[in-house]
């Protein structure tokens, strides 16, 4: 079993940058594949990034790639997307979580954490 928490979110201004946070707790973290997805209001749940368990590997989607970066910390079972240059269209709930394996779909994912709001003004 795994258990995740995000922390990070806020309000920002277009233009600018915040870091989110997801700390894990339970057993093997490195053995798992961390993914961040988001969701806006009235907008189905869409993926925004993953990173493998050694962090080797990462992946983005084509609306966050050149401006958000996922990375991870083992040792402090953390994992963390920092987003940058934000945009309006940015403004979701974001959600990490983790998998077996990498993958850009959410149904690959066993554990999910809360969630922490984003919300970027134009």
């Amino acid at each position: 079993q795994v258990q995740l928490v995000e922390s990070g979110g806020g309000l920002v201004q277009a233009g600018g940058s915040l870091r989110l946070s997801c700390a894990a707790s339970g057993r093997s973290f490195s053995t798992y594949a961390m993914g961040w997805f988001r969701q806006a209001p009235e907008k189905e749940r869409e993926f925004v990034a993953y990173i493998s368990g050694r962090g080797g590997l990462t992946t983005y989607a084509d609306s966050v790639k050149g401006r958000f970066s996922i990375s991870r910390d083992n040792a402090k079972n953390t994992v963390y997307l920092q987003m940058n240059s934000l945009k309006f269209e940015d403004t979701a709930v974001y959600y990490c979580a983790a998998s077996p394996g990498v993958s850009r779909n959410g149904r690959s994912y066993d554990f999910w954490g809360q969630g922490t709001q984003v919300t970027v003004s134009s």
